[in-house]
């Protein structure tokens, strides 16, 4: 059926200063898609999504003023002191407090988005899948917003999406881990058993590797685990600084049939290091000799993750997977600035040695993971669905003193799947676990739509605060040739204007486009006469307030002669997950408008280029809020749903 177009509007009511062109007339979908649920349990599972999903009370009690003082009065990031890397934002220090009010902090909570019920999260732990659920551990404080106490959360879900709440999987009670069990990996056992690996810090805040593991492996909820009375297991060896000495990763069969795991580390302070440990039983390690991989100028390695890519298939790989046909990831987490890095390259299983594929795009110095906000990043095989499922911890980009306010801070991303890119041979394909499909209620189609040079066109899809949204561009070049001095990145933004871009779409914007975040292509000129692609966010103008970052992210993205350029944004509240061509460039923004929130929230495309016309092809879906709540263990159905798996 035909949707109808949105009201007509005076275009000189609309300034739109980010191209200082008044826009273009709203554009009409070709058509509207109605999803029918019609479902009596869905309808009861919605009345009690609303109710689990409101938001715990702001804070106002005497101790969260203290902690706001003690924040803006802070030397240098929370967790430094610590031996960890940053976990607050200091270059914030600086600005005026913005008065932001109940309405807007609610507004900000994300409705599809994992993130606990209250209080500080960060990187995520172990995930695995047993017994027919999905178990996602994180670092959590359980007594505040703000980084400390850390302790495991845990969670499970059925598909990655909806989500139980469980009791808290491990807490810091041990001299080996009471100042805080930090990040560390699952592995799981060909003979069923699960071993869990963690970094703790001790009485002296020297970090340390430890080993735990489930009470009762015929819990499918795995609610009780135990640590090893000989812990810990492996500690900073000689030549290593006592804190900085970290984040165990998943561990991998040899050829020999004992284990191997790395750990991340650095040399001489700037020398970024994976070591390799070897062992058969997982409470004795033997030190490999050499480094797995050091890449000099990249610091402290946090949060290493390694794990094998078929050149050829459309499947995951156990992490034990070894042979021909086979590529291998490495993945670092810079401590020095907070990004994660990845290459591919090839593992030599017989000396324990990983080289990358172009060195010029090594670990630290090359492609990243996630080009936007975004950290401590970890994958695990889904043995269930055969696929390699990538999670990453996304952090506020306000004061302390706000998350106190809002009683919570931090997400996680959506679950996404990755594989290796066949067509390129350089670059991961990340895209969002096909779960998420799930959500999608109705859906509007809009079909060639020609963006003029230096326009922006209303999208008329009514609110525009929980989307999925697939975008396709063609560009009609009007000039014969350029001459300008392009600048080889995502520039000062979406204002700067080249031949062919900035082009794309602004999220979370007004009416008024006084606030909006531009998720844009832009080619650019090369001596050769062809065009580089760069996949950019542009936060800049995504908020009023002055007190929380705003950046213009981005990186390169190749595009093929036989590809148009293609992206896929979800939009969830103060979280934007963008996927440019297929997964190769992924940027997570947070955003934290005053003024483009709740029925305010609209969508545009936009073309500031001053050579080409863009057509643009959408296809835009509202989302459903998932189920994140407290595991009803009282409920007689969900006991024998859990009994039976």
């Amino acid at each position: 059926m035909e949707a109808s177009s949105s009201t007509s509007h005076d275009p000189a009511l609309f300034h739109a200063p980010l191209l200082h062109h008044p826009r273009r007339r709203s554009s009409r979908p070709l058509k509207g898609f109605a999803v029918i649920f019609g479902s009596v349990v869905f309808l009861l599972s919605l009345v009690i999504l609303i109710v689990n999903q409101s938001p715990e009370p702001l804070a106002s009690n005497p101790s969260s003023v203290t902690e706001a003082g003690s924040y803006s009065m802070a030397a240098q990031p929370r967790g430094i002191a610590e031996g960890v890397s940053a976990k607050s934002n200091p270059s914030l220090f600086d600005k005026v407090g913005f008065n932001w009010t109940n309405a807007m902090f609610y507004w900000q909570r994300t409705a599809y988005h994992f993130q606990p019920q209250k209080n500080w999260m960060n990187d995520p732990d172990g995930p695995l899948y047993h017994k027919g659920w999905y178990h996602l551990f994180y670092q959590y404080n359980p007594d505040s917003a703000i980084w400390g106490n850390i302790t495991w959360g845990h969670a499970v879900s059925k598909d990655l999406i909806h989500w139980f709440y469980l009791p808290l999987a491990m807490v810091p009670d041990q001299w080996y881990d009471i100042n805080g069990c930090w990040t560390g990996s699952a592995t799981l056992l060909p003979d069923g058993r699960i071993v869990m690996l963690y970094t703790g810090s001790t009485n002296e805040s020297v970090q340390v590797q430890n080993l735990a593991y489930p009470a009762n492996l015929s819990d499918p909820l795995l609610l009780q685990w135990l640590k090893y009375p000989g812990n810990p297991v492996v500690v900073p060896p000689t030549g290593i600084e006592d804190n900085e000495f970290r984040d165990p990763t998943t561990a991998w069969l040899g050829p020999d049939g004992s284990w191997r795991i790395t750990v991340g580390t650095r040399f001489n302070t700037t020398i970024g290091t994976a070591l390799v440990f070897q062992t058969t039983n997982f409470s004795d390690y033997q030190l490999l000799d050499g480094v797995l991989h050091a890449v000099p100028g990249t610091g402290m390695w946090e949060c290493v993750d390694f794990y094998p890519v078929a050149i050829n298939g459309s499947v995951g790989l156990d992490t034990t997977a070894l042979g021909p046909g086979i590529k291998h990831v490495l993945k670092a987490s810079l401590d020095d600035t907070k990004v994660d890095h990845y290459a591919i390259g090839t593992y030599d299983m017989i000396t324990d040695k990983w080289t990358p594929d172009n060195p010029e795009e090594d670990v630290g110095i090359g492609l990243k993971v996630d080009y936007g906000r975004y950290y401590a990043s970890k994958t695990f095989f889904d043995q269930s669905k055969q696929r390699r499922i990538l999670y990453g911890w996304v952090n506020e980009t306000d004061t302390e003193a706000d998350d106190l306010e809002k009683g919570w801070a931090s997400i996680q991303t959506i679950p996404r799947s990755v594989l290796y890119d066949n067509k390129t041979g350089t670059h991961l394909l990340q895209w969002p676990v096909e779960e998420v499909e799930s959500l999608r209620l109705n859906a509007t189609v809009f079909k060639d739509v020609v963006v003029e040079a230096g326009s922006v066109v209303p999208l008329d899809i009514g609110t525009a605060t929980q989307l999925d949204i697939l975008a396709e561009f063609e560009i009609e070049t009007l000039v014969s040739n350029s001459t300008e001095d392009e600048v080889s990145d995502c520039g000062d933004g979406a204002v700067v204007r080249n031949t062919y871009g900035p082009f794309g779409v602004l999220v979370i914007a007004d009416d008024s486009l006084s606030e909006l975040t531009p998720i844009y292509f832009r080619p650019l000129n090369i001596s050769n006469g062809s065009l580089e692609t760069y996949f950019c966010a542009d936060e800049t103008r995504s908020s009023k307030a002055p007190d929380v970052t705003k950046r213009v992210y981005g990186g390169k993205v190749p595009v093929l002669d036989d590809e148009n350029y293609n992206m896929r944004v979800l939009v969830d509240h103060s979280v934007v997950e963008s996927f440019g061509e297929g997964g190769r460039t992924v940027i997570t923004s947070r955003v934290y408008p005053t003024e483009a929130i709740y029925g305010a929230a609209r969508l545009f495309l936009f073309n500031n280029a001053s050579g080409v016309n863009v057509k643009a092809t959408l296809k835009i879906w509202e989302m459903n809020s998932a189920f994140i709540r407290p595991f009803p263990f009282e409920e007689t159905l969900f006991q024998e749903m859990v009994a039976s798996t």
